[in-house]
């Protein structure tokens, strides 16, 4: 009887790409619906404030990609130069780096013997791998992608950014920031639902916090708006 293969699908691996879609997405929302509503509700025309947008897409997708691959690029660096470093230990003292192995082991719970079985097995088949899996954490499905990283915060931002940006392209003059804002909040709503449910999360829990915090964006947003165009 041919033996079944038993196959487990696990969220971890999406961690990477999802973390910075999701935030890209949310961002897109949040600033550029805020962005709108607040020259909204300055008394802004209409033209005014669909050019506003269509910049805050352009330069909010832009940072995005910036920002993020500055930042997973750091990470990146980072492991590259504890790995060189590891290397040279496993060269220059290969017996001292199983026992450290070794060592890990034993605080996972294996007996001294079979940590140290277990220990040289792996270091046989590939030590640098496994000392940058055991001992510093560092694995395929976690290392840092900044290229992978950037182009999903851009794309997902101005995904994101393009649905306020349209609602007020077609909605009303007079309640346009009502539109947005009303349609932003049911999209943030969705979004964090989503992504809650991916990661393994409670939906409820994620749909409200996303959905509270971008309803609180745009509301100082709309009152500093407010605020300075009554002043002008």
């Amino acid at each position: 009887m041919a033996r079944r293969i038993h196959r487990e699908r696990h969220r971890v691996d999406r961690i990477g790409w999802m973390r910075a879609a999701v935030l890209g997405a949310n961002d897109g929302i949040v600033s550029t619906a805020s962005l709108i509503v607040g020259v909204a509700a300055a008394g802004s025309s209409h033209g005014s404030v669909l050019l506003t947008g269509v910049a805050g897409l352009v330069a909010g997708a832009m940072s995005m990609a910036a920002g993020e691959y500055v930042s997973v690029h750091s990470q990146a660096d980072t492991e590259q130069a504890d790995l060189a470093r590891e290397s040279a230990e496993l060269e220059k003292d290969p017996a001292a780096e199983r026992a450290e192995l070794a060592g890990i082991y034993v605080t996972r719970g294996l007996q001294p013997e079979l940590a140290q079985q277990v220990a040289d097995q792996l270091t046989a088949h590939d030590p640098l791998a496994t000392h940058a899996r055991d001992e510093l954490g560092i694995s395929a499905v976690l290392t840092a992608r900044p290229v992978q990283a950037a182009l999903a915060s851009a794309a997902s931002f101005a995904i994101g950014a393009l649905l306020p940006l349209l609602v007020a392209w077609l909605a009303p003059g007079r309640g346009l920031g009502y539109w947005v804002s009303g349609t932003s909040l049911v999209s943030l709503a969705l979004l964090g639902g989503v992504a809650a449910r991916a990661g393994g999360a409670p939906v409820s829990t994620g749909a409200a916090r996303v959905a509270f915090w971008g309803a609180l964006a745009m509301a100082i947003t709309a009152g500093a708006g407010s605020l300075f165009g009554a002043a002008g």
